[in-house]
């Protein structure tokens, strides 16, 4: 079972990044995928999650209108918009039964780093 973020990168703010999770080993299309993100010092907090059949989302306060979660197959995207420095932080995504708590994730990716900066 693995999954694998990619994606990060250095952008400017105001701009957009499309990150990716690739599922392999296990069918992610039976799983809600949620991607949660994490600043050094800081506990990963949730930045949303998509259902198994890509009908549902929810986004975070602080994200929802700037970001967008498809799928297809085994394959999730976060398409991050508007990025802010405070959008900052490496991302994971994450293969479960949905929600916002970490504890109800059972799969994880190994990250991949967002850096907005001018």
């Amino acid at each position: 079972v693995q999954l694998q973020a990619s994606g990060g990168g250095q952008v400017q703010p105001g701009g957009s990044l499309r990150l990716s999770c690739v599922g392999s080993g296990f069918r992610m299309d039976y799983y809600y995928v949620g991607w949660f993100r994490q600043v050094p010092g800081k506990e990963r907090e949730a930045v949303g999650c998509i259902s198994d059949s890509g009908v549902s989302t929810f986004y975070s306060d602080s994200v929802r209108g700037r970001f967008t979660m498809s799928r297809d197959k085994n394959t999730v995207y976060l398409q991050m918009n508007s990025l802010k420095p405070d959008d900052t932080a490496v991302y994971y995504c994450a293969a479960g039964s949905g929600g916002t708590q970490l504890r109800l994730y059972d799969f994880w990716g190994q990250g991949t780093l967002v850096t907005v900066s001018s």
